[in-house]
């Protein structure tokens, strides 16, 4: 696919920031296990903050397709910078496209400026991909709802200024009985509780939540009473293809990574570059990251324009975090014992980029959609 002017300049712009200001510190926030909150400044400031929220609130107004061109770039920059901006993301799409206008007027603005990180709690301890497994609960007290429950693995936790809940408000109504609340983090009764140790990704916060008779007012629910199930749903594909991208910028990192080392090191007379089994091998792996892109490129695109496209979304967010696994594999092949060190870039990036397998679905979860839609033929 030809990106035009506007999605050219885009690239190189968050390509510039990327390479410029988060690679050079990706080490060091990767051993520190958090990144400065200049970097959520300077994110918004650059309009990455708020890529799929209509300018009127504040955001970029930007298509499926440039979310994804940014989120390869900033991946490919840090892994876990991307993930805090995929989140937060997330959380604005699904206030912008759920929300009242007074909903809208009153929390998008700053998140979109970065004064203010988005989470999404879904995830619970005994529940992830099936929703319908969710616990934490809901109850209406006169014109407040008391939110009840445990979300697990939540990513930017700690540094959330406001949480998309989901809570069941009506359990004889099955998956038509859950509901989304938007709550600000200084709720009293919304606790952090513990912050995870990761593999890989440990500048992007996940954390424990807990929901103790958390009230939060009517004018809190976010879309239909008893929808959050359905809204869920339809925002995955949105997630998926996002996914995709940031496995294809990091897969690209550790592809140019292993690049440049094989156009330096010397073996037997000669760059190892110049060894065809190192060449063949930097072959395959550019081409794996040239297909990953193209296709999630198409599976944004078909998102722009409306066409349900579900089984592309679990396609790209497959082929891509496995693919990635892969090419981070390869390259720590051709970097020999160095890749297998701390410090090594690319020893980095494949810690990073095991996530993308178990985010936002599951392979396993993505092969069953695509089976799904087969068998529907």
């Amino acid at each position: 696919m030809r990106l035009d002017e506007e999605q050219a300049t885009i690239r190189e712009t968050a390509r510039r920031y990327a390479q410029e200001q988060l690679l050079p510190h990706a080490a060091t926030w990767d051993e520190l296990g958090d990144c400065p909150e200049t970097v959520v400044g300077a994110l918004a400031a650059l309009g990455f903050m708020g890529l799929l929220v209509p300018e009127r609130w504040g955001g970029a107004g930007a298509s499926h397709l440039i979310n994804a061109i940014v989120m390869e770039e900033i991946a490919a920059g840090c892994g876990g910078v991307s993930t805090l901006m995929h989140v937060h993301n997330f959380a604005c799409a699904t206030l912008a496209d759920l929300g009242s206008d007074e909903q809208r007027a009153r929390f998008l603005p700053a998140m979109t400026r970065g004064a203010t990180v988005g989470a999404f709690c879904l995830t619970e301890p005994q529940g992830g991909s099936d929703t319908a497994m969710i616990r934490t609960s809901g109850r209406r007290d006169r014109d407040f709802w008391a939110l009840d429950g445990t979300k697990q693995f939540i990513t930017n936790g700690r540094r959330a200024g406001v949480a998309l809940v989901m809570a069941v408000t009506d359990r004889t109504a099955g998956r038509h009985g859950v509901t989304l609340f938007i709550v600000p983090t200084g709720t009293p009764g919304f606790r952090v509780g513990r912050i995870e140790r990761k593999m890989g990704q440990r500048c992007s916060d996940t954390a424990e939540i807990f929901l103790e008779d958390c009230r939060v007012p009517e004018a809190n629910v976010l879309g239909a009473l008893g929808g959050g199930y359905a809204q869920a749903l339809a925002s995955l594909s949105a997630g998926r293809i996002s996914v995709g991208a940031q496995a294809v910028g990091m897969a690209r990192a550790a592809y140019e990574s292993a690049l440049d080392y094989a156009q330096q090191r010397s073996a037997f007379g000669k760059t190892i570059v110049q060894h065809q089994a190192i060449a063949f091998r930097l072959a395959d792996m550019l081409t794996k990251v040239e297909i990953a892109r193209q296709y999630v490129h198409h599976a944004a695109s078909l998102l722009d324009a409306g066409i349900a496209c579900d089984r592309e979304a679990a396609i790209a967010k497959c082929y891509a975090a496995e693919m990635a696994e892969s090419v981070c594999s390869d390259a720590i092949s051709i970097f020999g014992g160095y890749g297998y060190i701390v410090g090594c870039p690319v020893e980095r990036i494949y810690r990073d980029v095991r996530v993308c397998q178990i985010y936002e679905g599951t392979g396993d979860i993505q092969r069953v959609i695509i089976s799904r839609d087969l068998a529907s033929r």
